[in-house]
């Protein structure tokens, strides 16, 4: 996928909106971010696990923990090319999914 379908996939889902943080891209869903861009440096991108999710994520090629995030609830994706296109949607969703979840109940289901 490239960065330009990346960014149109992210702002199709429901209340995304994005803007410019530390020099990095974000979606965000009620200004709470799912998925952070450092588009100047090779499309890298960062979105939000369980730790659970983090173990089977980092143990493969081109994943890992995501610097100044939460520890074990945030990976860091070398690029756009580590995952197929189907994986990246998912991933994505995903990651929107857990922010979403921590909102209050009224804000939710805004979303449902």
């Amino acid at each position: 996928m490239d960065i330009e379908s990346f960014r149109e996939y992210c702002l199709s889902l429901p209340g995304t909106t994005e803007g410019m943080k530390w020099d990095h891209l974000c979606f965000m869903i009620e200004e709470k971010i799912f998925v952070i861009l450092a588009i100047d440096d090779g499309n890298r991108f960062s979105t939000k696990c369980t730790p659970e999710e983090f173990d089977e994520l980092t143990a493969r090629d081109g994943i890992k923990q995501a610097y100044h995030l939460a520890k074990r609830q945030w990976v860091q994706i070398e690029n756009l090319d580590v995952l197929n296109d189907i994986e990246l949607k998912k991933r994505v969703e995903r990651s929107r999914e857990l922010v979403l979840a921590k909102l209050p109940k009224k804000i939710q289901a805004k979303y449902v």
